[in-house]
């Protein structure tokens, strides 16, 4: 969820889908597994309850990232350059392939994303460990009802 436009639906969702990081060799295949790319190595099962749902969850949260997502980051200023040439829907689908491998990565290598290339990597940690936390503190908040 320390990726702009992946919020606990998204990230869940795409754990649950997954389910194990290594049984995939690569993470472009991660995005192949989804149907995000074209051609024979597309090889998405399509009747599978969870690829029909993280599919467009990945799909919104690249969206997210484009449209919504004020700050700078990489993946968003990859995916405005490809929205240029052909249209915005085929951008957000190649922003949610992106998204996909990052986040298979991540998980896989345990590290941490920095999208802004300003940022320092050494800050990544501490502020990926403060949105967990704000995000767990508002979980228990509404499960303690206040």
């Amino acid at each position: 969820m320390a990726i702009p436009g992946v919020g606990p639906v998204t990230a869940l969702s795409f754990i649950t889908a997954i389910d194990d990081p290594w049984r995939f060799r690569r993470s472009r295949d991660v995005a192949a597994y989804f149907g995000l790319t074209r051609g024979v190595r597309s090889r998405a099962p399509r009747s599978t309850f969870r690829v029909a749902y993280q599919t467009p969850a990945l799909y919104e949260a690249a969206s997210g990232l484009m449209t919504r997502f004020k700050g700078s980051d990489k993946a968003k200023s990859w995916g405005q350059a490809i929205a240029k040439r052909p249209c915005h829907r085929k951008a957000c689908v190649a922003v949610a392939r992106k998204l996909a491998v990052i986040m298979h990565a991540m998980w896989s290598d345990g590290t941490f994303y920095v999208g802004d290339s300003t940022a320092n990597r050494s800050d990544a940690a501490p502020r990926a460990h403060r949105q967990d936390r704000s995000l767990l503190e508002r979980i228990d908040e509404r499960r303690n009802g206040s």
